[in-house]
């Protein structure tokens, strides 16, 4: 199956339509649903100016309707050299779409739009601490992490980052990568840390506090919140903990050469050490 023909099956599934964006006044839609989104204490996290100058110079703007309401849109950026990659800059679905699969929807159609252009890479961030964000980059679109950024973006007081450290993980999607293609085609394959012969460099304890554990091995075993979000809601000091401790072990193994070559459902990156002794 091609990737156009994955990205219609993946719209069909998800019962919306996926489209490029030029006209103003849905540019502004756009605005306004990343807005509802990220509910930002200051400015929006794109705006409508800017998506106009990225539409108009060739970028990647693009949204995903139910019927004629806009329910998800995705925005990419060229990256030097010019056309070799696309930097997905940000993405959004909104709440009421929740099951949908919209999200994945709209990659499929990154993925298409971007093969047909020439392009054979896109690259974009995530927070290592949101597991469904990692499942779903790592495992249903076979992405795979790069290079951890510590506090990337700095202060973005927003809805959904509140007050905490900005770090990312950049992850880059070989668009014709073996595993892309299969996951782009419904085969996913999600780690499996109960076969893995593995260190557990961090865990979770009987409280859901992060566990610092050992990464001496070939193989380490990497945890993360069940659910970050809702933990910066009910004890934000936690959820700060989970950062320091994800930075300190993830990012340090990263910065040791280590590579992420899965994630399991139940929340670990399964993190491989070239060469290790």
């Amino acid at each position: 199956m091609t990737a156009a023909e994955d990205s219609v099956r993946a719209a069909r599934s998800s019962h919306v339509d996926v489209r490029e964006v030029t006209q103003l006044v849905e540019l502004n839609r756009i605005n306004e649903l990343y807005e509802q989104i990220w509910r930002p204490a200051t400015y929006p996290p794109i705006s409508t100016e800017l998506l106009r100058a990225l539409s108009k110079a060739g970028n990647y703007v693009a949204g995903a309707f139910d019927g004629p309401e806009l329910v998800g849109a995705c925005v990419g950026f060229f990256a030097a050299p010019a056309h070799t990659a696309l930097h997905s800059h940000i993405a959004g679905v909104s709440a009421a779409m929740s099951g949908r699969h919209v999200g994945y929807a709209l990659k499929l159609h990154q993925r298409a739009w971007a093969l047909r252009n020439g392009v054979p890479l896109v690259e974009w961030t995530f927070d290592p601490l949101v597991a469904r964000n990692a499942y779903f980059n790592i495992v249903k679109l076979g992405g795979l992490p790069a290079e951890y950024l510590p506090n990337f973006y700095g202060d973005m007081a927003d809805g959904i980052n509140g007050d905490d450290d900005t770090d990312r993980l950049l992850l880059r999607w070989d668009l014709a990568a073996p595993g892309v293609v299969a996951a782009c085609a419904g085969r996913f394959r999600p780690a499996d840390i109960a076969t893995v012969k593995a260190a557990v460099g961090l865990s979770r304890g009987e409280l859901g506090e992060p566990v610092i554990g050992s990464t001496d091995a070939d193989t380490v075993l990497v945890a993360v919140p069940r659910d970050v979000e809702t933990l910066r809601i009910k004890d934000p000091g936690q959820a700060k903990e989970w950062r320091i401790a994800v930075r300190e072990v993830l990012g340090g193994l990263f910065a040791a050469g280590a590579r992420v070559t899965g994630f399991d459902r139940t929340g670990w990156y399964v993190v491989q050490r070239e060469g290790h002794r």
